[in-house]
């Protein structure tokens, strides 16, 4: 992997984390048209790993967007801070679906979700239920001002943490899923962000610290522990995984920014075209033959 190829993907992973549209799907799209994990089944192996632990710099970017929450949690740990433990354990309750599932289905999902058709049908299926419920809104006519963060109680964080497993698969979208999930269970829509954000910090650090630690079944001479970090240093070295970290850390902090400021006048609707053009796109582009090397 070039160093130019490494930037890139950090900032997709960055821009498209945290916006209803899937890390996912951008990056495994973004590495078939520039070869990246194509060449066989390792390389597709350590383009997946990459795409996985770049994300460390997007939770870098939360971390220091929403530092006063996070010191209010560990306050909360510590006994000195009741709203900050109340905020705690809703963040760690939403993540135990995906803790638990996430460990069950990890091979299913690389070995049968990963690729482009998959992703292809979930941006197309997302796009229109983002646009049904926007219907479905307008023809409500009128809106709620919903919950604060600190509100959330445990159901409503299980209701959340259940909803995040469904972007287990590829192309649905985390960030989707739990601020719809969020707006659902009677969040307002500033606080559903938030705790979409602050229990993308739990679940996106479990999964990149899978992927760096965990053994690597699928290949015999990386079965070790930090398998995955073994196969990036070997296949890929120190600095594409460093500056693919850096430019994802960047871009994550002014996507964060920006998608805060917009859905505070604005719906999902916006995502919701983006996602079905999107999935047209990719798919004409999968059918003419331009993106090679689908399964």
């Amino acid at each position: 992997m070039q160093l130019w190829q490494s930037i890139l993907l950090g900032l997709i992973e960055g821009i498209t984390e945290y916006l209803p549209i899937s890390s996912t799907g951008h990056l495994v799209v973004a590495q078939q048209l520039m070869g990246v994990g194509t060449l066989n089944a390792t390389d597709k192996i350590a383009a997946d790993t990459f795409a996985i632990c770049i994300q460390g710099g997007a939770i870098i970017a939360v971390l220091g967007l929403y530092l006063a929450h996070v010191k209010k949690m560990i306050f909360g740990l510590l006994g000195r801070d009741q709203e900050g433990w109340q905020m705690l354990k809703a963040i760690i309750i939403g993540f135990m679906p995906a803790a638990v599932l996430g460990m069950l289905l990890n091979d299913f999902i690389d070995e049968k979700l990963m690729f482009l058709w998959p992703i292809v049908s979930a941006w197309f299926v997302g796009g229109l239920a983002i646009l049904g419920v926007a219907f479905w809104k307008k023809k409500q006519g009128k809106e709620s001002n919903g919950k604060s963060l600190l509100e959330i109680t445990w159901k409503m964080a299980l209701v959340i943490g259940l909803m995040q497993c469904v972007a287990m698969w590829p192309g649905t979208s985390r960030s989707l899923m739990t601020i719809v999930g969020g707006i659902l269970v009677g969040l307002s829509v500033k606080a559903a962000v938030e705790y979409s954000f602050l229990l993308g910090v739990l679940t996106l650090t479990a999964a990149t610290a899978k992927k760096a630690v965990w053994k690597i079944d699928a290949l015999p001479e990386y079965d070790t522990w930090f398998g995955g970090a073994k196969l990036l240093w070997t296949h890929y070295g120190a600095a594409p995984t460093c500056v693919g970290m850096l430019a994802a850390a960047i871009s994550a902090a002014i996507a964060v920014k920006w998608l805060v400021s917009y859905l505070q006048s604005h719906g999902l609707e916006l995502f919701g075209w983006y996602r079905v053009a999107a999935a047209s796109v990719v798919a004409i582009l999968v059918l003419s033959g331009v993106v090679p090397h689908i399964s």
